[in-house]
């Protein structure tokens, strides 16, 4: 006589479709950390990885964001600086122009021309101040304003003081060669302005290696924090290869465990002689 089979319940069918059931939700789950390489997908794997993973992306794309304000404040300073050391070299030829008409004997034509030259090297610094713009802001310009550089992500600044570079900002907007005793005069402020454009460029030195170091600290965080991340959510891919084989082998193995299962209650036909 057969023992325990029943035409209304498949005890072992019922345990073959479960554990069924759970290999395939693993493979299923593992396939998918394959696919996409993380071992946090979702929630239900893991609530507080996925909590602190989400934190995480957060403070990256945060600190992403500081990096590009920083970026665009480097490269406003760096224009900046560009236009002060043109400047710089318009004064030293403008010196040049000064000397040579610092003469009592010199001729009305020559004193003429070196004054003209001198005004048009003058016209081309104020040129040069108001074409020193980058994403709208000119901190070398008359009038130009102060610069603030996001630097964290809790809205902490690095501020950028203008520094006026343009001929009234150096104090030789009124300066000419047309006398000798003008020719003194201006080589007097000429010698100013060339040591204040040094101060103005040190200045804005100061404050671009400022930003670099802080743009280097922030590279530095978002690697770290990329780093934290994916120790947390990336998936060991060997360990899932090897794991995706076992259950492949076990899925297998549970469908054939079911259809023995299935096949029991035949056995219920050879008890009234049905072959």
């Amino acid at each position: 006589m057969v023992k325990g089979l029943s035409v209304h319940t498949n005890v072992g069918q019922l345990a073959a479709l479960n554990q069924l059931g759970l290999t395939n939700r693993d493979l299923n789950n593992t396939q998918l950390r394959v696919t996409s390489g993380l071992k946090i997908n979702n929630p239900q794997d893991d609530s507080s990885g996925f909590q602190i993973s989400t934190r995480i992306k957060g403070d990256i794309a945060g600190n992403k964001a500081v990096k590009t304000a920083l970026d665009l404040g480097a490269t406003t300073v760096d224009v900046a600086i560009s236009a002060g050391k043109n400047i710089k070299e318009l004064l030293v030829e403008m010196k040049g122009k000064v000397i040579q008409a610092n003469q009592a004997a010199l001729d009305a034509s020559s004193r003429t021309a070196l004054n003209n030259d001198f005004v048009a090297l003058r016209t081309q610094i104020d040129t040069v101040t108001r074409a020193a713009a980058f994403n709208d802001k000119n901190i070398v310009e008359s009038g130009g304003t102060q610069l603030l550089v996001l630097s964290s992500q809790d809205g902490s600044v690095i501020t950028v003081a203008p520094q006026n570079m343009s001929a009234t900002g150096l104090s030789i907007q009124s300066n000419a060669l047309l006398t000798s005793a003008n020719a003194a005069t201006a080589r007097a402020a000429i010698e100013t302005a060339i040591v204040l454009i040094g101060d103005k460029l040190a200045a804005l030195g100061a404050a671009a290696r400022s930003i670099e170091i802080q743009g280097q600290f922030t590279n530095e965080v978002v690697d770290n924090l990329t780093v934290a991340l994916g120790s947390i959510v990336d998936a060991d891919l060997a360990e899932e290869s090897a794991k995706l084989q076992a259950l492949q082998i076990q899925q297998a193995l549970g469908v054939q465990a079911l259809n023995i299962a299935n096949a029991g209650p035949q056995q219920l036909l050879g008890l009234f002689g049905v072959r």
